[in-house]
């Protein structure tokens, strides 16, 4: 007599069989808080309970990457556990047959020089032995490759037709591009996706953003037969769920993310939209050994006068935010910082209208004989690729950009230098942002981050974009980088 019992429903969903009791033991397990859930207007207004539930008592349905937790679960309770059908069937793929496979490939030469580095290669391994799998893998470490490895590897096992999901534009051409230049046929077998271009293909891959298919009917998905993720970490938003879980035939999924926000309930929604996770390498590990830039941060903390820090006392969050983004000292600060640096410089900033226009034209002013670009959400493909390409091929240019645009995907290898503007406490973000430094160019081994910090403290009153800077700060020692603090006493705030 068994106390659970799983079948697999489809691809995306596995159904459990067991006592009411169980069911609802079961449920509760999985069951969280989404962060920040206090914040969100519909648990405000009293409309959610904050709580997201990944087991189903209605439908009695699991996501299918949830089972190594249900046998956790029952493991951790001495309940008996039985497998009707087979839900998590591995792939027999000795290091030998992955060789060969991989030195029948042709990839550019500048790959074959590099080498697919150790770490690479076992990614690919443990991606095609389970057929299921969140890879992490920092910005930098050449996800795209391992994503090509094991494309290439589905269409050799015979794979009809699959899905390549990221989050923007920029990242469709990119991906495209990426392939081509691993030696991929990409006009053959690749098919481009988002607005203006055609739903329906009969070609091996559709490479697409999310929000070009995610309200197309329920056959639309079932065509597919695999599924690969790029940036996994957004797959978390509803319509990037009812993707997934539309998904009912893909038996193969990666996610690919170069981070994920620490939370529990972020990690499980992935895990059981994808796999289980795998961690390839780490930032300090590439940068150790020579594969990324060697990186510092410099933390800029800005101590406001006293009068200014007294008024702050009775500000809320949007009230700090107001003042720092409209701060003639601040503002003046950061476009002398950007002028006087060496190299290419991102300044990365949040406010469209408030913050982001202000600085690109104080900049701008004052930047002679420089290339000065602004991106935001509402900068066409064309010329945000326009402005990494001029990017690529100089050494003096500055790069004003929303965090949106620029933290996510695009890859500068020529860029020495990331500015902090805005204040941000998401883990996901910060390092996504910095990634954008990392890359190693012709004539860049080093990369420097500036963390401008905004110190309004009085007495025992700590403003809360400082706290979101001790944050910033927890990420770093996690991530074992090198930072300082510069102390810099505001004068006519």
């Amino acid at each position: 007599m068994y106390d659970l019992v799983l079948y697999k429903q489809n691809e995306a969903f596995i159904k459990f069989d067991c006592e009411k009791s169980v069911a609802q033991e079961l449920a509760d397990y999985f069951t969280f808080f989404v962060p920040g859930y206090q914040f969100m207007p519909a648990y405000k207004n009293k409309l959610w309970d904050g709580k997201i539930r990944l087991a189903d008592l209605r439908t009695h349905t699991i996501y299918h990457g949830l089972v190594p937790y249900i046998q956790k679960f029952c493991e951790e309770r001495n309940y008996k556990l039985a497998i009707d059908t087979p839900v998590n069937v591995t792939e027999n793929f000795s290091a030998l047959e992955a060789n060969e496979f991989i030195e029948q490939l042709y990839l550019d030469k500048n790959i074959i020089t590099e080498g697919i580095r150790e770490y690479q290669y076992k990614a690919f391994l443990f991606a095609v032995r389970n057929k299921r799998m969140l890879l992490l893998s920092p910005t930098g470490s050449g996800k795209s490759l391992i994503q090509y490895l094991i494309l290439r590897y589905l269409q050799y096992k015979g794979y009809k037709k699959g899905l390549l999901i990221v989050p923007t534009t920029s990242l469709v051409e990119q991906m495209y591009s990426d392939f081509e230049s691993y030696g991929y046929d990409s006009a053959e077998y690749a098919h481009r996706q988002y607005s203006g271009k055609d739903k329906h293909t009969d070609k091996f891959l559709t490479i697409t953003t999310w929000q070009s298919i995610y309200k197309n009917p329920p056959e639309y998905f079932e065509q597919f037969d695999f599924v690969l993720g790029d940036e996994a970490h957004q797959f978390k938003a509803k319509s990037l769920t009812t993707i997934m879980t539309g998904l009912k035939n893909a038996s193969y999924r990666n996610g690919c993310t170069g981070t994920i926000d620490g939370t529990q309930t972020h990690k499980l929604v992935l895990e059981g939209l994808f796999g289980p996770l795998y961690q390839s390498t780490t930032t300090s590990e590439l940068i150790k050994n020579k594969q990324l830039a060697d990186f510092k941060i410099k933390c800029l903390v800005l101590k406001y006068p006293d009068e200014v820090c007294k008024l702050s006392r009775g500000w809320d969050y949007q009230n700090e935010i107001d003042y720092i983004v409209k701060s003639k000292y601040r503002n003046e600060f950061i476009r002398n910082l950007a002028i006087s640096l060496e190299g290419n410089s991102l300044i990365l900033f949040n406010l469209v209208e408030k913050h982001g226009k202000q600085l690109y034209k104080l900049i701008e002013e004052k930047a002679s004989n420089r290339h000065v670009f602004f991106v935001y959400g509402g900068t066409e493909v064309e010329v945000r690729e326009q402005v990494r390409a001029i990017t690529e091929k100089e050494n003096n240019a500055i790069i004003v950009a929303s965090y949106g645009t620029f933290s996510t995907g695009i890859n500068i290898r020529n860029l020495h230098n990331v500015i902090f503007a805005s204040p941000s406490k998401s883990r996901v973000r910060n390092l996504q942002s910095i990634g954008r430094g990392l890359r190693i160019g012709d004539n860049k081994t080093e990369a420097v981050l500036y963390d401008i910090a905004d110190d309004f403290r009085i007495g025992k009153h700590v403003n809360f974009t400082l706290k979101h800077f001790g944050e910033r700060c927890r990420i770093y020692d996690d991530e074992k980088f090198k930072y300082k603090f510069y102390n810099i006493e505001v004068k006519n705030a």
